[in-house]
């Protein structure tokens, strides 16, 4: 029954590579498909085994029970806003966007915002389905970011991407899980929609937008603990499924316009969890609440995309340390990261070559390109 229920949400050759396998009415499988294989419990995601791309069979342990207040309906829910920032790519976004009516917690607007796309499609779909059109012709998905939020009239605002369909329940669990005061964001999970190509298993297997089936809350008092080093922010889950308090913005200031996509690259998104962190704001890791993504299919998209990764990790860690002043940021960016890739470059030059290197070169040279975009954007 899920397997067909996801089939049909996905179309049906939509989740190549990919088979979900519900523990209530059939046991775990003892070995890797050459795949992934997803399993669930309760209607809910507990773990997944994985071919990888060094052709091992990585199991994760299957999660214990989710907190049922987390996961039972909610009848006095905060009212939620949608926003979806896309450019050209029309087909991506009907297909996000039709997984929204589905929803058992309807958002009170979806908005897309148009980041300076060259025809008019963009606009069509999104007026096709209902959803408020905003235009944004500075190019940058943070710029878009802001640009929803400034239009979002709800209490809380949800961003997914054009990339992703949505589990009926995603919104529901997201939203959800802002039950106390303290929590600012909330993060989903992110699942892969398919793993068709080899580069959809290589980023699942060393690149994955998954934080684990078990719920975490990432503490402000452990970030205000822990100034001496480098929180790992980016460890808070990915933009494809994120939640806001509204007010948030009002107190902690919009998405730095300078990163992600258009800009510097990337982690937008995790440097604004570390902004969230450094005002006082909890965040959360909520795995009940469920996305899949497509990931990039050809090697050469990959390679590009793992370049403005490292490009926008390391123009985000100079943009945390002028934000906060904590100098972890500074050494690491400057000093440990560099000595890492250089025990990677060691490795690979004596002979030791290990697939997580295959795409060494565009880190590197990402890494460096990240400093160098921050150096001619920074502000005083």
């Amino acid at each position: 029954m899920l397997e067909a229920e996801l089939r049909k949400m996905f179309g049906v050759d939509g989740c190549a590579g990919v088979r979900h396998v519900d523990l209530d009415i059939q046991d775990a499988p003892q070995g890797c498909d050459d795949g992934m294989i997803v399993l669930w419990r309760g209607g809910l995601p507990v773990g997944h085994l994985l071919r990888a791309s060094d052709g091992e069979c990585r199991i994760t342990p299957i999660a214990t029970a989710q907190d049922a207040s987390l996961t039972a309906p909610v009848l006095d829910l905060p009212s939620a806003s949608v926003v979806i920032c896309t450019r050209d790519r029309p087909n991506e976004l009907r297909r996000c966007l039709a997984s929204l009516p589905r929803q058992t917690f309807l958002p009170e607007e979806v908005i897309v915002v148009d980041n300076a796309s060259r025809g008019s499609e963009t606009r069509e779909v999104a007026l096709a389905a209902g959803a408020i059109y905003v235009r944004e012709d500075r190019p940058g998905l943070d710029i878009a970011r802001n640009r929803g939020a400034l239009r979002a009239s709800s209490e809380i605002v949800a961003y997914t991407d054009d990339d992703v369909l949505l589990h009926p329940q995603w919104l529901e669990r997201l939203v959800t899980a802002f039950d106390s005061p303290s929590i600012g964001a909330v993060t989903g999970l992110v699942l892969p929609a398919e793993i068709a190509t080899e580069a959809q298993r290589y980023f699942e297997t060393f690149w994955s937008f998954g934080q684990g089936y078990t719920s975490q809350i990432f503490r402000a008092a452990d970030f205000a603990a822990s100034r001496h080093e480098v929180f790992p922010a980016w460890k808070v889950g990915a933009g494809a499924s994120m939640a806001f308090r509204r007010d948030v913005f009002d107190r902690a200031g919009l998405f730095d316009e300078r990163l992600d996509v258009g800009q510097a690259g990337c982690s937008g998104d995790s440097e604004y969890w570390y902004r969230l962190l450094a005002n006082g704001y909890d965040c959360r890791y909520q795995p009940t609440s469920v996305a899949f993504h497509f990931h990039r299919r050809t090697m050469e998209g990959l390679a590009k995309q793992i370049y403005f990764y490292m490009r926008g990790h390391a123009a985000a860690l100079l943009v945390q340390y002028e934000r906060t002043g904590v100098k972890a940021n500074l050494r690491q960016v400057l000093k440990w990261k560099p000595l890492w890739y250089l025990g990677r470059v060691r490795r690979r030059l004596l002979g030791r070559r290990v697939p997580e290197d295959h795409f060494l070169w565009q880190e590197i040279a990402g890494y460096a390109s990240g400093i160098l975009f921050y150096l001619r954007t920074r502000r005083g």
